[in-house]
C-alpha cells in the first residue's frame, strides 16, 4: 500500500493508522493525504484523500473522500477529531412549503445521529448515512437516490413493496424539492450535529433546539459505559456511600454551629452561615464521561439564603483531568413559576452569584438576546461569568456564522452582536438580565443583606401554563400513594 501526500515536506505514510495520527497532530495548515485503498464495488485498487480541518466555532473534523478510477465509483464521509458533548443534542425544524432558502440551510449529520420527517413516517437510522456535511435538501435526495437504486431488482422479486416504495419516493421528493409542508428532526446523542440558523444570533421562530441528558443504552452506544458484569470488590474502607465527618470549611464547623445554637440567636446564626459550607460531604464511585476511567463524585446538600435548599455534585478525575460540577434543586417541586430581572448598572452587579437551572431561559432585551431553558445547562456563576459563557456556547453551536459560507453581510451582523455581547461586560450603558423558570429553581443573588434593599433585584412568581406542566411532565405525575402512605403514618404518630 502506497502513501502520498501532496506537500513534499511531509513524511511518507505506509498505512492509514500513520495518515491518521499526522493528521491529528496537525493543529492548522494540515495536509492532504492520499491512501491506496480497495474499492469495495469492483474489487480494484482506488484512492481515499484524508484531510483534517477546523470547521470555525463548531468542530475539528476529518473529512475523507474515496474514488476509483476503474468503476467511478465515489463515497465521503465526515467524522469527528474532538470529543464527544456532554448532552445530546435535538433539532426540530419546521419546513414550509415554497421557502426555497429552508433547504440551503446547511447541516452536520454525525455518524450516530438519526434523522425523522415525522409526516411520512420515515426515518434515517445512524448505520444508514454516516457522517456528512450537506444541506437540509442534500440529506432528502440523497436518502431518495439510495432508496431507488435497487428498485428495478425489486420490481422483479417483489413487485408490491416496489410500487409502495414507488409511492413513498414521491412524497419524499416532494419535500425535498419544496411542495409540501413537513418537520425534519435532526437526534444526535453525541451532541456533534447541527442544523445552520440563518438569523443567528437571533433565535430562529421554524427552528427548536433542545438538549438532554443521554440514556443508558445511548452512553453503551457511544462506548462510554463501563462493562456492568465486572462488578468492584469493595471493602469495608471503600464504601459505595461515605461520610466525611470533617467539618467542609471553617466557617461550617460544628463547634461554631454549637456554640451560636446555644447562644439561642439566629439573627447571628443566619448571618454567619449565610454561605456556609456543608458539615458533612458524601462520596460514591462513578465513571468519568471523558475517559470512562473510576473516579469520585462528591456530592453535599446546602441552603441558599433567600432560596432554597440544593444538591452541589462534583467529580473530577486523576486520570485525564476531566472535572464536572452540577447543581440540582432540592425539596418539592414549586407551586409556582419564577422570573428574576435584574438591572445591570456597575461593577458590583456584574459580581451578583447566579444559579442557574437547566429548565431557566435568558432574556436580554437590549441586545435582542433570548436562550430558551436548556441552552447553557445547570450552572454556578456570576453575572459576568453567564455572559462568558453565552458568548463562548454560542461559538461553539453556531458552526457556520463565521465560515466560508456566510455572506459579509451576515458576516458583519455576527461581529456586531458579538461587539454588543463585550460591551455589557464593560458597562458602556445599562442592560437588563432576565431569568425565567418554569420550575423556580434559579437564583440570583442580592447586592445588600437585605433582599427587602435591593431596588435593581425584583422576583415575580407566575402560574405555569398547562403547556410548560406538560413538557416539565408534571401533568403525569401520580402522587397519590406517597400522600396516602404519609397520611397514614401521620395518624399512627398521633395515635
Amino acid at each position: 500500500m502506497e502513501t502520498k501526500t501532496t506537500t513534499h515536506s511531509a513524511p511518507q505514510i505506509v498505512d492509514v493508522g500513520s495518515v491518521v495520527e499526522a493528521v491529528s497532530a496537525q493543529d492548522s495548515d494540515a495536509p492532504l493525504y492520499e491512501v491506496e485503498s480497495l474499492c469495495m464495488r469492483c474489487g480494484e485498487n482506488g484512492t481515499t484523500r484524508f484531510l483534517f480541518t477546523l470547521i470555525p466555532h463548531f468542530r475539528k473534523i476529518l473529512l475523507s473522500a474515496f474514488e476509483c478510477p476503474h468503476c467511478s465509483e465515489r463515497n465521503n464521509e465526515v467524522q469527528f477529531a474532538g470529543e464527544i458533548q456532554p448532552r445530546g443534542c435535538h433539532y426540530i425544524l419546521d419546513v414550509p412549503s415554497g421557502d426555497k432558502k429552508m433547504f440551503n440551510r446547511q447541516a452536520v449529520k454525525s455518524e450516530s445521529a438519526t434523522i425523522m420527517i415525522p409526516e411520512l413516517d420515515f426515518e434515517i437510522p445512524p448505520e444508514a448515512q454516516r457522517g456528512s456535511l450537506s444541506t437540509v435538501e442534500g440529506i432528502l435526495l440523497r436518502a431518495a437516490d439510495e432508496l431507488e437504486a435497487l428498485q428495478e431488482e425489486r420490481k422483479k422479486v417483489d413487485p408490491q413493496t416496489a410500487e409502495a416504495l414507488d409511492e413513498f419516493l414521491i412524497k419524499l421528493r416532494a419535500c425535498a424539492t419544496g411542495e409540501s409542508h413537513f418537520t425534519f428532526i435532526l437526534d444526535d446523542p453525541s451532541g456533534n450535529s447541527f442544523i445552520e440558523n440563518p438569523c443567528a444570533p437571533s433565535p430562529d421562530p421554524t427552528l427548536t433546539i433542545k438538549s438532554y441528558e443521554r440514556t443508558p443504552e445511548q452512553q453503551a452506544a457511544l462506548g462510554y459505559v463501563a462493562d456492568t458484569s465486572q462488578k468492584p470488590i469493595l471493602d469495608e474502607t471503600n464504601n459505595i456511600s461515605q461520610r466525611q465527618e470533617e467539618p467542609h470549611g471553617s466557617v461550617g464547623a460544628r463547634a461554631g454551629r454549637r456554640a451560636i445554637a446555644q447562644g439561642n440567636s439566629t439573627e447571628i446564626a443566619d448571618a454567619l452561615f449565610r454561605y456556609s459550607a456543608p458539615e458533612e460531604v458524601m462520596t460514591f464511585p462513578t465513571t468519568c464521561s471523558s475517559c470512562a476511567t473510576n473516579c469520585e463524585c462528591r456530592m453535599f446538600v446546602t441552603n441558599i439564603p433567600y432560596f432554597q435548599e440544593v444538591i452541589v455534585m462534583a467529580s473530577s478525575c486523576d486520570a485525564c483531568g476531566y472535572r464536572n460540577s452540577e447543581v440540582k434543586p432540592g425539596g418539592p417541586i414549586p407551586d409556582k413559576g419564577k422570573k428574576i430581572i435584574v438591572h445591570v448598572k456597575n461593577i458590583r452587579d456584574l459580581c451578583r452569584d447566579v444559579i442557574k437551572s437547566d429548565t431557566a431561559s435568558v432574556e436580554i432585551p437590549e441586545i435582542e438576546l433570548e436562550l430558551a431553558s436548556g441552552t447553557l445547562g445547570g450552572l454556578i456563576t456570576t453575572v459576568e461569568g453567564m455572559i462568558s459563557q453565552i458568548s463562548e456556547s454560542l461559538e461553539r453551536v453556531h458552526g457556520f456564522t463565521l465560515g466560508d459560507s456566510l455572506d459579509d453581510n451576515k458576516r458583519s451582523k455576527w461581529k456586531e452582536f458579538r461587539a454588543n455581547l463585550d460591551k455589557l461586560k464593560s458597562l458602556e450603558a445599562p442592560w437588563t438580565l432576565i431569568l425565567d423558570d418554569a420550575m423556580a429553581n434559579s437564583f440570583i443573588a442580592p447586592a445588600t443583606d437585605d433582599l427587602k434593599d435591593d431596588t435593581q433585584l425584583t422576583f415575580e412568581e407566575y402560574e405555569r401554563s398547562w403547556e410548560q406542566n406538560e413538557e416539565l411532565g408534571i401533568n403525569d405525575m401520580d402522587t397519590s400513594a406517597a400522600d396516602a402512605a404519609y397520611h397514614s403514618a401521620d395518624e399512627e404518630t398521633h395515635a
